[in-house]
């Protein structure tokens, strides 16, 4: 059961990946745009279970580090949303308040993707990687925060459907 909802998990990662690396990166969007992938990754976080968000977290990780515009060593992306996955899962899973409002994922998705890459800029800079000039920074990461406001309302509906399909069934 484990195995098949794992390579279901494996399979939409993918096509959402390589639809984030075929279109959404051929787009170039005031204030640094979005990456649909991350949106999707960490609304799957945060409809799992927190062990379930750290693993999604770190595969989707790992298929970043992959990613051609990834400056950094391989695993970085993975260690950071796999604690960012954890934390989003963490903080929805346990308050029933939080899961039943929709307005509420998407704040959660925003703030988590600012997060997660004001980790990665961060960690970039202690490895002695070229980062950029702050205001460029904060700029980008502002403006994907706000991207993703108004992308992942769109995203949600989406990602609720194939997680729920995925890990509600029923087996007799």
């Amino acid at each position: 059961m484990y195995t098949r909802r794992g390579s279901y998990t494996a399979a939409i990662f993918l096509v959402v990946y390589l639809i984030e690396l075929m279109v959404i990166d051929q787009v170039h969007l005031p204030l640094g745009g979005f990456s649909l992938f991350l949106i999707f990754l960490l609304s799957w976080s945060a409809l799992s279970s927190p062990e379930n968000g750290a693993v999604a977290g770190f595969f989707g990780g790992l298929l970043l580090d992959l990613s051609p515009s990834s400056n950094g060593p391989v695993g970085q992306w993975a260690l950071i949303l796999a604690a960012v996955g954890f934390g989003i899962a963490f903080l929805r899973y346990g308050d029933d308040s939080l899961r039943g409002s929709p307005l509420s994922l998407v704040v959660f998705v925003a703030a988590a993707a600012v997060i997660a890459i004001s980790l990665y800029v961060l960690f970039n800079s202690l490895f002695g990687l070229e980062v950029g000039s702050l205001p460029q920074l904060i700029r980008t990461i502002i403006g994907n925060g706000l991207w993703t406001l108004a992308i992942a309302p769109f995203v949600l509906p989406v990602a609720s459907r194939l997680h729920r399909s995925i890990f509600e069934t029923r087996e007799f």
